[in-house]
C-alpha cells in the first residue's frame, strides 16, 4: 500500500475563538488589524471570515515574548506574505 503524506493541518478559527485565544474584544481585534498588529481575516464564504490558527498562535507567541508593536507589525506582514504564497 502506498503511503499518503498529508499536509499539516492549519485550522481556520472563527472570530469568537480568536477573541477567546487573544483575550481581545471584537472591536479591539479589528482595531489591531487597522493598525497592522493582527492579520486580516480570510473570507470563507458569504460574509463569513476566519483566521489561520498558525497566524493567531504566532502573534500570541510574539506578544508573550514581549515583542514590540513594530516587531509584531513586521511579523504580520511576514505572515500575510506567506499566506499569499501558499
Amino acid at each position: 500500500m502506498a503511503s499518503t503524506i498529508l499536509p499539516a493541518l492549519n485550522p481556520l478559527l472563527r472570530r469568537p475563538i480568536v477573541e477567546q485565544a487573544t483575550g481581545d474584544s471584537r472591536s479591539t481585534l479589528y482595531r489591531k488589524i487597522q493598525k497592522g498588529l493582527f492579520t486580516r481575516p480570510v473570507r470563507i464564504g458569504g460574509e463569513r471570515v476566519a483566521w489561520p490558527s498558525n497566524e493567531v498562535q504566532a502573534i500570541n507567541q510574539a506578544r508573550i515574548a514581549g515583542k514590540s508593536d513594530e516587531e509584531i507589525k513586521a511579523l504580520v506582514i511576514e505572515l500575510e506574505v506567506a499566506r499569499a504564497g501558499a
